[in-house]
């Protein structure tokens, strides 16, 4: 009897900028997942640091924040000897096929980026060329490794078209070179909204700090924040429309807990917004206590963070390398 081989597993890319500590909602999210996903599939995971530069970067805390992004991405279980972990701008393949492939976009495509033209607003005074080419270097970071699958957010769908759009023109005018992504679209996370404007997304840039939970706030800095968050003068704990502040509380709550909203309503039926907002606040601790302090743990030891970034670039660059020269050799490059 013949042993039957298991199919190799899909290949999925998912990337990070290091652009300062995430909130819960980029937790809850997306990061809460990824350890799921490099269980599922072979998973490559990245700190885009390449990405951050269209805005300009002060060099001591840029650093930090790439070092401290690595040891989140550890601290949320992610194994570097399963999965390729990596620091992007440590493997230069990344760069030469993003000015390949601008070569091969048109700038009509580029200038209907409805993500250039937002960031062109809210960075008036710095309007570079890395922010309108921002898609093809994401296109380089997934069409490098033959990326299958692609987590995506509502904001990066264009972004990922774009990247289908490139691999398909470049496999018709040579060859089949390139996998043609497609987005993944599995457990979606809570959707998780400002705590003081539950109307628009949790976001670490808010001026309000009271707006977020960063994923290494403190216990008692957590339990403050759920305590303010904005609810309504109605006092059940429902989901139901025109309560926005009360359904963002019962997400973050269903993240944290497994609980369905039918299970939460049953729980706090008869009792206060008081007790409701005080049990949110524990689930958010736990749920986050032991991330923070694996972060502590892998942050503090500098030569283990060198060490994971080393082996991820030396893994990532020999998928990249066999990628981009395949691309050079079908251009006609002289390769040495």
């Amino acid at each position: 009897m013949e042993a039957t081989t298991a199919a190799p597993k899909k290949r999925i890319l998912s990337c990070i900028q290091p652009s300062g500590i995430p909130t819960l909602g980029n937790y809850l999210g997306a990061l809460k997942n990824w350890k799921t996903l490099a269980d599922e599939f072979d998973g490559a995971f990245a700190v885009a640091d390449l990405h951050a530069i269209t805005v300009r970067q002060e060099p001591a805390q840029f650093r930090k924040q790439i070092n401290d992004v690595l040891a989140l991405l550890l601290a949320i279980g992610l194994d570097p000897d399963q999965s390729i972990l990596f620091i992007q701008s440590q493997v230069p393949a990344h760069s030469q096929l993003a000015w390949i492939l601008n070569c091969y976009t048109q700038f009509g495509e580029m200038s209907r980026m409805t993500q250039f033209k937002d960031k062109s607003q809210s960075h008036a005074d710095n309007v570079n060329v890395g922010l309108f080419a921002y898609p093809v270097l994401m296109a380089a970071d997934i069409l490098l490794y033959q990326a299958d699958l692609v987590p995506v957010g509502a904001d990066q769908k264009q972004h990922l078209e774009i990247a289908r759009d490139i691999a398909q023109r470049f496999n018709t005018l040579y060859s089949p070179t390139f996998t043609v992504p497609e987005p993944y679209i599995g457990k979606q996370g809570a959707r998780v909204m400002s705590l003081q404007d539950p109307l628009k997304k949790m976001s670490k840039s808010d001026p309000n700090p009271k707006s977020y939970i960063s994923v290494f706030d403190a216990p008692d800095v957590i339990s403050k924040k759920i305590k303010s968050a904005v609810t309504d003068s109605e006092g059940s704990v429902r989901f139901a429309d025109g309560k926005e502040g009360i359904n963002n509380l019962m997400a973050i709550y269903a993240c944290c807990t497994g609980l369905t909203n039918e299970q939460i309503e049953a729980d706090f039926a008869g009792k206060g917004y008081g007790d409701f907002k005080a049990a949110v606040a524990e689930a958010v601790i736990e749920e986050l206590r032991p991330i923070r302090e694996r972060y502590e743990r892998y942050s503090n030891d500098k030569a283990y963070l060198k060490e994971v970034a080393a082996q991820g670039a030396e893994r990532a660059s020999r998928v990249a390398n066999r990628t981009l020269q395949k691309v050079m050799k079908k251009i006609g490059f002289v390769l040495p």
